[in-house]
């Protein structure tokens, strides 16, 4: 869902080993360390943040670029099935998913099982406690029936480091006691988020937020907030004029301040509609990817930037 077919033409000789492809392929490292290569950032830190010295971590999304459209060289699959493990997140990038099928890396670890999913619509609209995530697609990708922002609830990220972990133990079941002790750190840290979080939106001026990209659904359902979204998952889609024309209407009836945008994605629609009410604009990061522009240097920062972001605009803890 989501994203561009992924080319396979070569791909068939790169497996079977011929030279120059191969040569593009991480092989087991001479420090004995784990070979793990992760999806988009998130992963990449919960890999980096379990495996510790144990793991050699690499990223499948380039650092700012956007996860969405990842596409993969025929050198980039062959990787994948070199490596001890791959950390990734199914329906979310079609490239990965295909990669995996295609490759068959040794060991692979889904971090979306076992997590409860919120579902999309096809019609704009609210992210609401309790309520169902909506969003609109714009662009020429398949619209998905699920929302995969799931890393943007931090009680969804402490069961995703579990998979992580289980599976770190399985490549490598020597390192279990590393393992184990990093993983109890981590999810110490983000029990501190999420109570951070509870604590810093329990009372607010507003519960609504307006974003140019529908990623926060997650954040929404978990700290009782309404997202209102512009357009759907895709954050590289344009709001259609009528969308926009709702959104002039929802932010003066409920009295939003603010108008988020991401660092992935131009602010030029977020401007517009904030100069046009005379409101602010602001960053909140769907945490895809982290650039130079980043508001901190690691999911918890960057998190903790956002609950900022959400305190000034909604006025909470007044």
């Amino acid at each position: 869902m989501f994203f561009k077919r992924v080319a396979a033409v070569g791909l068939t000789a790169c497996l079977v080993g011929v030279a120059g492809c191969a040569s593009a392929a991480p092989t087991a490292t001479a420090d004995g360390t784990l070979e793990v290569i992760a999806a988009f950032y998130p992963l990449e830190f919960l890999s980096s943040r379990i495996g510790g010295g144990e793991v050699t971590v690499t990223g499948l999304t380039a650092p700012g670029a956007e996860p969405h459209d990842l596409e993969l060289s025929p050198r980039r699959i062959a990787s994948v099935s070199k490596a001890d493990l791959v950390v990734y997140e199914s329906g979310f990038q079609a490239a990965v998913d295909h990669a995996i099928a295609i490759a068959e890396p040794k060991r692979s670890v889904d971090v979306r099982q076992g997590i409860e999913l919120l579902p999309l619509h096809e019609e704009a609209g609210h992210q609401e406690a309790g309520h169902e995530q909506s969003g609109h697609e714009e662009s020429g990708h398949e619209l998905g029936t699920e929302d995969p922002h799931i890393w943007l609830d931090p009680t969804n990220m402490k069961r995703m480091a579990d998979s992580v972990t289980r599976s770190l133990i399985e490549a490598k079941p020597e390192a279990k006691e590393t393992f184990t002790a990093n993983n109890s750190a981590l999810q110490v840290d983000l029990d501190t988020l999420d109570g951070a979080f509870s604590a810093g939106l329990e009372t607010c001026e507003r519960r609504d937020f307006i974003t140019t990209h529908a990623a926060f659904g997650y954040l929404a359902n978990r700290y009782h907030l309404d997202q209102i979204a512009m357009k759907g998952t895709d954050p590289e889609s344009e709001p259609s004029p009528a969308r926009i024309a709702e959104i002039h209407d929802e932010a003066v009836a409920r009295g939003i301040t603010t108008i988020f945008y991401e660092t992935l994605v131009s602010p030029v629609v977020a401007e517009s509609v904030a100069g046009d009410l005379g409101l602010k604009v602001a960053v909140l990061d769907p945490i895809e990817g982290l650039t130079d522009q980043s508001a901190g240097r690691d999911y918890v920062a960057v998190m903790r930037a956002n609950l900022a972001a959400l305190t000034v605009a909604n006025g909470c803890g007044a």
